[in-house]
């Protein structure tokens, strides 16, 4: 039987950022299931609080230079990469000069929230999935931390659903508890609109731009849904019920690797829902 190959895409890891929930999550869980016997491959944001001297990290020319058109503006995608030496993993990050360069991640010093993370989040997710394709690497099933991953469950369903590379891919959303306060931008659902994302696959978005709507979006198109925090954002697993998605329960730290395996395996083990 062939190794399934596990692609994770994350808001960030530890050592590259400081420790959370949801970093600690996004280094042991790849190094654990690649300890399973699967493949992997991990991405993040190139943030300005990454240091890359003491990361080593390591621009990847043959996967870099390509530009991604955001509201008509072009974006030059930089790869760069790192490897966990204890772990025997790499990371990839995504980068790019306008958005990943600053210090904090998505607010300012007084706290302020970017005006521009609605195109960050899309840079992120499309350009992880354009690398993707560059490596030639077709992932069975991408595993989602953090909401700036959001994206990706409508974009592999909508807009890379004939793609070869993602045609069979199946998409696991992690909701934690990392609620932006504010609104993204009141035009992020044209934003988002590339070829096969129609008005009616982004019109909670359209409705009310926040971290509700998109956590909503991006159960609509995801395969399974996981409880990544204790407490979530009210109502998620209720809308995930709703719409008949797998759900698998808040883990603790000593039961999450095996759990999220046998969780990836029973997804599957499914045939693939041709109705989202």
């Amino acid at each position: 039987m062939p190794v399934k190959k596990i692609l994770f895409i994350t808001t960030g890891l530890t050592p590259y950022l400081e420790e959370s929930e949801q970093s600690l999550i996004a280094r042991r869980l790849p190094q654990g299931i690649h300890e399973k016997g699967r493949e992997i491959r991990t991405f993040m944001p190139k943030f300005g609080a990454v240091n890359e001297r003491r990361n080593q990290l390591h621009e990847v020319i043959r996967l870099s230079g390509m530009n991604l058109i955001i509201d008509d503006t072009d974006h030059p995608l930089i790869i760069k990469v790192a490897s966990i030496q204890s772990a025997r993993m790499q990371v990839y990050f995504i980068d790019n000069e306008d958005f990943f360069q600053r210090k904090n991640l998505f607010h300012d010093e007084q706290g302020v929230e970017f005006t521009d993370n609605d195109e960050r989040a899309i840079f992120y997710v499309r350009g992880v999935m354009e690398t993707v394709k560059k490596l030639r690497w077709a992932p069975d099933l991408i595993h989602c931390h953090g909401w700036i991953s959001a994206l990706t469950p409508l974009y592999i369903k909508k807009h890379y659903k004939s793609d070869p590379c993602f045609k069979n891919t199946k998409v696991v959303y992690s909701i934690y508890d990392d609620a932006f306060k504010g609104v993204l931008s009141p035009s992020f659902h044209e934003k988002l609109k590339i070829e096969n994302v129609k008005d009616k696959d982004v019109a909670g978005i359209k409705k009310q731009p926040d971290f509700e709507a998109l956590s909503k979006l991006a159960i609509d198109f995801s395969d399974g849904v996981i409880q990544g925090s204790s407490k979530i954002h009210g109502g998620l697993k209720d809308y995930a019920d709703s719409k008949n998605v797998p759900f698998l329960e808040f883990q603790s730290v000593e039961t999450y690797i095996d759990t999220f395996n046998e969780f990836y395996d029973q997804l599957l083990s499914n045939k693939k829902d041709e109705t989202k």
